[in-house]
């Protein structure tokens, strides 16, 4: 079983904002694929939904710590290697438009805070993480990204725009094909054919 965690805030306030990207697509992949009601769990500190993608079993996983904490929910589900091998972290990455997803393995956090806590509190960045790029592009295919901490923090908190949405909704179907293809085929066949797109 896969155990996938999407990352964002708790609260209303962030539902719909580009931080929360990760669990954007854990909550459309979850509706789409007819899995459980969303559920909370007090050992993690996470609402959960598990069902199935094609014949592979998942966890869905959305920590209800803000985006800091996230290892307090993740570290509880990680006992052995073998739980490390099964673990899927997305999360929304600045550094790529919408549209466009980057699978990544044994990397550093990249700035990302929320990953970043996770890597601390697990002692490991053994783990598959997807990247949801949420920086607009202009026609001409040049990305408009903030500059300046305030600037990227205020972007990251503000709403996708509904035809950003409507993106986003491609994107987790794509999410969805390459967790099916990871259990199956491994993580060299899925990094090959999704980082490609």
């Amino acid at each position: 079983m896969l155990t996938v965690v999407g990352l964002g805030n708790p609260g209303e306030e962030y539902v719909q904002t580009r931080h929360n990207a990760g669990r954007i697509i854990l909550e459309m992949l979850a509706k789409k694929n007819d899995f459980s009601d969303w559920y909370a769990d007090k050992r993690t500190r996470a609402l959960w939904s598990t069902g199935k993608i094609g014949t592979t079993k998942m966890q869905f996983v959305a920590p209800d710590n803000f985006m800091n904490n996230s290892g307090g929910s993740v570290k509880p589900l990680i006992k052995v290697k073998k739980d490390l091998e099964n673990l899927v972290v997305i999360y929304d990455d600045l550094d790529l438009p919408i549209g466009r997803i980057k699978i990544s393995f044994d990397r550093g956090s990249g700035g990302h805070n929320g990953l970043g806590d996770i890597i601390k509190v697990l002692k490991s960045q053994e783990f598959l993480r997807i990247r949801i790029g949420v920086s607009p592009e202009t026609p001409g295919g040049k990305m408009k990204k903030p500059k300046g901490e305030k600037a990227v923090i205020d972007f990251l908190m503000k709403e996708f725009k509904d035809a950003e949405l409507v993106e986003l909704k491609k994107i987790a179907k794509k999410v969805g094909e390459s967790l099916e293809m990871y259990a199956h085929d491994g993580r060299g066949k899925m990094m090959t054919v999704f980082n490609n797109q």
